[in-house]
């Protein structure tokens, strides 16, 4: 049993595994008559479905908590929480703002504890993204990936399983909003044309993250980072990526989001099923 707080956690192998127990309709069901806790103090709409149904595709019971339920860090300690919630669950996920707190709780229990989202990390979407990347190209090794817009949490798990799995990441971001310390080999730019330069994959994310301040300034400095037709066309027939919600007409166009070159419905499905990789990985499970 393990925790799994960031990508770069695992090892290559362990990466390789998660994926390729996410391709199997697996009839091992390792969670049969047990409890997955779900703990959310973020918003969620993809992160929520896909681990319920994973874990019941798993046999488990899914038990989703709100922020409000228990006051996590406040009420009482992460820690103690952690403590609890092991009492009766046979792994726990949580949906945070601070990362510390994860560290907490994974530090307080043996019961395998899973990143839902942190402010700095978003392995669950990073699994998806590169279970997408593989059964659209049909490798991921040595594909070209081009990311625009703010180095965030999204940004940083994909980074890493690129690296991990020798994908060829370029970030483009405006100058102070890409990686201070970036994963051994991703390249950082910060002309968006210059990413794109042999992309196959072009990912975008929202400019204003969930707890970020949104302002008319921060719009006009990320607008040259828009995917839109024109830009997509400066590529040779690139899938388009985003981890959703999107806010339309911003970060990317409506044109893009419906084009028979986008890639993000299968991206939101690969969630359940990449989360039902991760979870029989940390309960044991191998291909």
């Amino acid at each position: 049993m393990t925790h799994l707080l960031a990508i770069r956690d695992l090892s290559e192998e362990s990466l390789r595994q998660i994926l390729a127990l996410s391709e199997r309709t697996t009839t091992r069901q390792p969670l049969r008559g047990k409890g997955i806790a779900l703990y959310f103090e973020k918003p969620s709409a993809r992160t929520r479905n896909s681990m319920e149904m994973a874990v019941v595709q798993l046999g488990g019971h899914p038990v989703t908590i709100h922020k409000e339920e228990i006051g996590l860090g406040t009420r009482e300690s992460a820690a103690d929480v952690a403590r609890t919630l092991a009492c009766y669950h046979s792994l726990i996920a949580a949906r945070v703002h601070d990362h510390g707190l994860l560290e907490q709780m994974a530090a307080a229990v043996h019961t395998p504890l899973l990143n839902m989202l942190s402010a700095t990390d978003h392995p669950l979407q990073a699994l998806a993204d590169l279970l997408t990347i593989r059964q659209l190209l049909g490798r991921i090794e040595g594909v070209r990936v081009a990311y625009l817009g703010d180095a965030n949490n999204v940004a940083r798990s994909l980074a890493e399983g690129c690296s991990m799995l020798g994908a060829d990441l370029t970030v483009a971001s405006p100058p102070g909003h890409g990686f201070l310390d970036p994963p051994p080999g991703v390249r950082q730019v910060t002309d968006p044309a210059e990413a794109l330069e042999g992309a196959q994959i072009v990912y975008t994310d929202v400019w204003v993250s969930m707890g970020q301040s949104d302002s008319e300034d921060r719009r006009e400095l990320f607008a040259p980072y828009q995917v839109n037709a024109e830009l997509m066309e400066r590529t040779s027939g690139a899938w388009f990526m985003h981890c959703l919600p999107a806010r339309r007409d911003e970060e990317v166009t409506d044109e893009v989001m419906e084009s028979d070159r986008s890639a993000i419905w299968l991206q939101a499905e690969n969630r359940m099923h990449t989360a039902r990789g991760a979870m029989a990985w940390m309960l044991g499970v191998h291909p």
